[in-house]
């Protein structure tokens, strides 16, 4: 029997096995950041973010696009050309327009490289907007979406071959001219990287993501001449490798920002949100909802100047059949989402009541009998004691399922969330037709539920707490998953997007 205490921490970035691992101290906790008094305004009279990535960067399967009027100042670079979008041959006028999805028309054949990379509603329409929602009306973002549909990191980074990172830069350098022309300060804020999928195999990913925040921050400066360091944000892929196996761009998007604080943050994961179809992809509204997490964290960590972790382990401790994990709670408390059905029922049984946890020894899964909340900690219990050597310890890493699963009940996936308040602007009160002991709501005007999606939160007098969506057979009708307690007739259903933030996927080692 081992005594109770803190350990050090490692990080497995190979696949599951119990190899060597390299040493990692994880940065001390954090308060909660509150913002408090008036909205801090930008230095900066216009800020741009590049967005780069695979398929998830550029909307696949995120139509019909919802983000089409600009309700702020939020800007975009435009081509009048002969070609549709940007064609870095200058061969058309160039101006800046306001910022609305699609970015650019929609991809229709061939190539899939910029400027013919568009496939559907991007994050970064949301992104902007929930910056000027938190920043105020005059904080103006302008957006570059170069990513790259498929391919890895060697394909999109400086020294790949396509034109994702060389487009970006003379997408900035022609924004910094528009600028100038109308008397605008202008700088960078900081890349934002949706991937990971194509390099799930990938152990040099996180040595890959330092060189590309490396690349960007030094080559995006020299653009304008800024003295601020940007930052890369970015958030886990949960869906790849199809299989049983766990993901090394997974661990390295979470490890980067332990490793790199303040130049690399990882955001989260996407476990929790809706996807569609093909269950690799998000829908539209769920592009949406990323995009204004990607704002929450990017006003903190470049506007407002203030560190930012994501809801993630800080310590480990082991005493018998007890192991002890504590977090770093971006928004206290923490808590269980019962509206997330739990991983682990038809595979990997025997982690079936760890909400999310996996335990493994050399030989194998080592059984939980069960998980509790403790402040910022969690308490597993071992069905036994287990075998002597280490253990590892992961969270949401391995699914059930031999296909890709994302949002699904055999997915990668964790019921661990804080309680972060945040009320994203997509929050719409929409009249609907509700029935007493009936889940069933409809839109009093038809067509109303087009910006909704699975797991939306829906607030009324009479619905439980923690009411979500949990199926939208229309635009006008969506079944929620509480029943209505209150008379049958008409009433105004609130309805936004879960911007809580839900426990990243780890793995861990424990002596």
């Amino acid at each position: 029997m081992r005594r109770a205490g803190p350990a050090l921490l490692v990080l497995l970035l190979g696949s599951c096995g119990t190899g060597a691992g390299v040493a990692v101290r994880l940065p001390p906790p954090r308060a909660p950041v509150v913002a408090v008094g008036p909205p801090v305004l930008p230095r900066y009279d216009w800020i741009g973010i590049i967005g780069t990535g695979q398929s998830l960067s550029v909307g696949a399967s995120g139509r019909p696009v919802l983000s089409t009027t600009q309700p702020f100042h939020n800007l975009k670079l435009r081509s009048d050309g002969p070609i549709p979008g940007h064609p870095l041959d200058e061969s058309g006028a160039l101006s800046l327009v306001p910022l609305v999805e699609p970015i650019r028309p929609f991809w229709a054949g061939g190539d899939t490289e910029y400027p013919n990379n568009i496939f559907g509603e991007t994050p970064h329409s949301a992104m902007a907007n929930e910056l000027s929602a938190l920043g105020g009306a005059d904080y103006v973002t302008l957006h570059s979406v170069v990513g790259w549909g498929g391919r890895c990191m060697e394909d999109i980074d400086k020294a790949g071959s396509g034109l994702a990172y060389p487009s970006s830069l003379w997408e900035a350098r022609t924004i910094r001219q528009l600028a100038e022309a109308q008397g605008k300060t202008f700088a960078y804020g900081g890349v934002v990287l949706t991937h990971g999928e194509c390099d799930a195999g990938n152990a040099d990913y996180e040595a890959a993501l330092f060189r590309m925040w490396s690349d960007y921050d030094a080559d995006l400066r020299a653009i304008t001449g800024q003295r601020e360091p940007i930052v890369l944000l970015l958030s886990q892929q949960n869906t790849f490798p199809g299989d049983g196996a766990a993901s090394a761009s997974t661990l390295a998007q979470w490890s980067a920002g332990v490793r790199f604080p303040g130049k690399i943050v990882c955001v989260g994961p996407k476990y929790q949100y809706a996807y569609a179809r093909d269950k690799v992809h998000l829908d539209a509204a769920s592009y949406r909802r990323l995009g204004e997490k990607y704002a929450e964290v990017f006003e903190q960590v470049f506007r407002l100047q203030r560190p930012w972790a994501p809801l993630q382990p800080k310590a480990i401790a082991r005493a018998g059949r007890t192991i002890t994990v504590t977090f770093h709670v971006p928004h206290p408390p923490l808590a269980w989402d019962e509206t997330l059905a739990p991983p682990h029922q038809t595979a990997f049984t025997e982690w079936a009541a760890g909400r999310g946890f996996e335990v493994a020894s050399e030989r194998g899964p080592v059984p939980i009998a069960s998980v509790a909340l403790a402040g910022d900690a969690v308490v597993l219990t071992l069905a036994s004691t287990p075998p002597e050597g280490a253990l590892t310890v992961r969270y949401a890493m391995l699914q059930d399922a031999q296909v890709a699963s994302g949002g699904e009940e055999v997915g990668r996936r964790g019921q661990l969330r804080d309680s972060d308040p945040l009320v994203g602007w997509d929050a719409e009160a929409i009249p609907c037709n509700v029935e007493q002991g009936s889940s069933v709501v409809t839109a009093t005007v038809p067509g109303a539920f087009v910006g909704r999606t699975l797991r939306d939160v829906a607030v009324a007098a009479g619905f439980a707490g923690d009411t979500i969506v949990v199926d939208k057979p229309s635009d006008t009708t969506l079944t929620l998953s509480s029943p209505w307690t209150g008379p049958t007739g008409p009433s105004t259903v609130a309805f936004r997007y879960d911007e809580r933030n839900y426990a990243v996927a780890f793995q861990l080692r424990i002596p």
